[in-house]
């Protein structure tokens, strides 16, 4: 039957799929770029069958993926990594400034503002608030928050964020975090950017001042988000990193500030408990109940136990408490003082926060705190101390851990 003129021709559907899907025969993958011929000015450029494979054009499948990205070459001078060539740009820049007091073992930290953050809200806005962590160490533990600045994408803040009890050791091998997030009250809050500063950097007393671009790194996610794999991938990468930090490492608990003196006169070891900062949270609150138990080893009368009284609901505690030992100089060369941190709890076991030895048999700044309190009688030395996840083992054992 043949169509009058200006009546509509119908074709169904399978012609309809047949013409748009099937313009010719099946290739092999690596030959679908000839579906898409570069014409140059070249003579060769015109009058070309594109069905023809030209040999001078390379498989659409062995392209480096940058080069699908837009993203530049090495061949090009410009490094490569995982993300969009302008993230450096798109993701905002961040104005701090810090400092190490030496003296008082603290480190300054000053947010200052940030610039150009990258929109996070449907408003073409942020609430972005600022996130400081020191590794490597317990996140929970040292984490400092600065305050939400609404609807922005250039806050200010001009805050001081300041971290007690560190010492030289620390600034040879920490490195502060620093992450710039947006805060979401109907969902999780999302990760902007992060700078990450190692504290070598800073010389003792010199404030430094960083005006840096934020960069990306995507955190990895949470165990019950992660697939079996993933999780299994997780943990062996976890794994590796302890492994490849040395085999002894222990998990920061906090720290905390010890005062020892062996008084001449009274004839005894004076052992001051004058506080923590940045201990682990226990309780579901975030926060922790903490209070100190020290014990003298070997104790053989069992009679050296002392215990501060419970702060309630705090990570930095100050307790400012003096116990007395009372023991001649030479006796203390062959003891240890065992220091643990807990968090009271009623109705159940306390649960262990960190702990820490000073003795002959410590390492470390807790060995040097010890011989120095023996060398120099009668002055008091006051000394920070990290407090590690160890238990140790007399501790554990007795049943006054429960109480």
């Amino acid at each position: 039957m043949r169509a009058r003129r200006g009546d509509r021709m119908t074709i169904n559907i399978q012609e309809h799929m047949a013409i748009n899907v099937c313009p010719g025969p099946i290739r092999p993958i690596r030959q679908i770029s000839d579906y898409f011929p570069r014409l140059g000015p070249g003579p060769e450029g015109g009058g070309r069958d594109f069905r023809e494979a030209p040999a001078r054009l390379a498989p659409l499948a062995l392209a480096p993926p940058a080069a699908l990205l837009g993203a530049t070459t090495p061949e090009d001078g410009a490094e490569v990594d995982s993300y969009d060539s302008d993230d450096t740009t798109a993701l905002g820049m961040l104005e701090f400034d810090l400092l190490y007091d030496q003296a008082s073992c603290t480190l300054h930290c000053s947010i200052l503002r940030a610039k150009g953050l990258k929109p996070m809200d449907f408003n073409g806005l942020a609430d972005p608030y600022v996130k400081l962590h020191l590794l490597p160490g317990a996140c929970k533990a040292n984490k400092l928050k600065t305050k939400t600045q609404r609807n922005t994408l250039n806050p200010v803040w001009n805050e001081d964020l300041t971290y007690s009890g560190i010492t030289d050791q620390d600034i040879t091998h920490k490195v502060l975090r620093i992450s710039v997030c947006d805060e979401d009250k109907l969902s999780h809050n999302e990760f902007i950017g992060e700078i990450r500063v190692p504290l070598r950097r800073l010389k003792p007393s010199q404030k430094k001042h960083f005006n840096i671009c934020l960069e990306r790194q995507v955190p990895l996610a949470s165990p019950s988000s992660m697939s079996a794999a993933l999780r299994g991938i997780s943990c062996y990468l976890k794994e590796l990193e302890q492994a490849e930090q040395g085999p002894g490492l222990l998990e920061e608990r906090g720290r905390i500030l010890l005062s020892l003196s062996y008084s001449s006169r009274r004839r005894g070891l004076l052992v001051g408990i004058v506080r923590c900062a940045h201990l682990a949270a226990m309780d579901v609150n975030g926060y922790s109940d903490p209070y100190v138990k020290t014990y003298l080893r070997p104790d053989v009368d069992k009679k050296s136990k002392h215990k501060t009284c419970v702060k309630k609901k705090t990570l930095n505690p100050e307790f400012n408490e003096d116990f007395f030992y009372e023991m001649e100089l030479s006796a203390l060369a062959t003891k240890t003082l065992e220091v643990t941190v807990w968090d009271y709890d009623i109705g159940k076991s306390n649960d262990f926060i960190g702990g820490v030895s000073l003795g002959p048999g410590a390492r470390g700044e807790a060995r040097k705190h010890w011989s120095d309190c023996l060398q120099q009688p009668d002055a008091a030395l006051e000394r920070w101390h990290t407090l590690t996840s160890e238990l140790p083992p007399a501790a554990g054992a007795l049943p006054s851990a429960s109480a």
